[in-house]
């Protein structure tokens, strides 16, 4: 089982870095769903923070069980924020499943990391 959770880590530190690195470079995609979402972007480029801590702490959770545990919940209410956030702004169904999809497999990260510890 620690091989699942090898790879939902990895998956979801590379999915989560990329995103944090997108709004610290003002990429274009990344504003222009700020916009989407009604967010400023002074405020949406702050997600970037838990989003980059997120992705350490899932690759150093690898080795320190709890920080991976941890980091894995932050992201599950990350996410719960995001679908919150799409639905109010009656963003594209597609987006509201992504954005679930990735929650759930940070929900399914955070067990397989606890149980791996």
């Amino acid at each position: 089982m620690f091989v699942a959770t090898l790879v939902l880590s990895a998956l979801l530190a590379f999915v989560f870095g990329a995103g944090a690195v997108g709004k610290l470079t003002r990429m274009r995609s990344q504003v222009e769903t700020a916009a989407k979402l009604r967010i400023s972007w002074r405020r949406y480029r702050l997600i970037a923070l838990p989003e980059g801590a997120a992705a350490v702490g899932l690759l150093v959770g690898l080795v320190l069980a709890a920080l991976g545990v941890a980091a894995a919940v932050g992201l599950v209410a990350l996410m719960a924020g995001a679908v919150a956030f799409r639905v109010r702004a009656h963003d594209g169904l597609g987006f509201i499943l992504g954005d679930t999809v990735l929650m759930g497999v940070a929900l399914l990260d955070a067990a397989l990391r606890a149980i791996t510890a």
